[in-house]
């Protein structure tokens, strides 16, 4: 009876020893595939990853030493001879040369003349006229670098007279007792010598202007000093016509 319930429990199939052994083995060997394709997968994924990132990363920067050129020392020679020695280069600048004045004796000064003042500037007018040349209205060619007639130019040393000439009265205002005042800027060249002259203003108008000029135009001074060496600067000078100097 216990051998028709035991049937009747387990109605399918019966497996033994040998069956449950194949079953075994076929189940293993495909869970050893498995495993071996998840671990090949696996291994190939790391390395695969490691590659990448050599390949987007920078290259190592290498190391490079910076020499001075005095540290290199001269290069073999060629012909195995001894190298040629250093030349030193000086480094003394030459001074230019520039033009020393002549002094004037004190003796050849004329103590007389006199300058224009800065209220008779600033009275005077735009220029009328003007004369240039060297001695009674012989032409001379300007330099470039002459100053304007407006321009200033700082000067160590001022040009002072050391010839003057008294101009001619002109014998129509003589006669008719007429005095007046010209006011003429000169220009006067490094050699102390005047290159032109311009008429500032003339009290009274177109009477003694020109023999102002001629007179300017024989001048002499000594030439204005500026960084130990002549320059050409500009000097104003009054003239006067007084009928009372012109009798003395």
């Amino acid at each position: 009876m216990m051998n028709d319930i035991f049937a009747a429990t387990f109605s399918g199939p019966l497996y033994g020893r040998f069956e449950l052994r194949e079953i075994y083995r076929k189940y293993l060997i495909k869970a050893f595939a498995i495993a071996s394709v998840i671990q090949f997968v696996a291994i190939g994924t790391y390395y695969g990853v490691l590659f990448i990132q050599e390949e987007t990363e920078d290259p190592k920067t290498p190391m490079v030493r910076i020499l001075k050129y005095s540290e290199l020392g001269p290069p073999p020679s060629l012909t195995n001879t001894a190298p040629l020695p250093t030349v030193g280069i000086s480094s003394t600048a030459i001074k230019p040369s520039i033009g020393i004045p002549v002094p004037v004796p004190d003796a050849q000064v004329n103590p007389d003349q006199t300058f224009a003042t800065q209220q008779e500037l600033s009275a005077v007018q735009s220029p009328a006229s003007e004369q240039t040349g060297e001695g009674g209205g012989v032409s001379v060619e300007f330099q470039i670098d002459d100053p304007g007639i407006d321009e200033f130019l700082p000067v160590e040393k001022e040009p002072q007279v050391v010839k003057s000439v008294s101009p001619k009265y002109p014998e129509v205002a003589r006669l008719a007792g007429i005095e007046g005042t010209v006011w003429l800027k000169i220009l006067v060249g490094k050699d102390g010598k005047p290159k032109r002259v311009v008429v500032l203003k003339e009290v009274p108008k177109g009477m003694f202007s020109e023999a102002a000029m001629e007179a300017a135009m024989q001048f002499l001074f000594t030439p204005a000093i500026m960084n130990a060496g002549p320059v050409a600067c500009w000097v104003a000078v009054p003239f006067r016509f007084t009928i009372k100097s012109q009798a003395s």
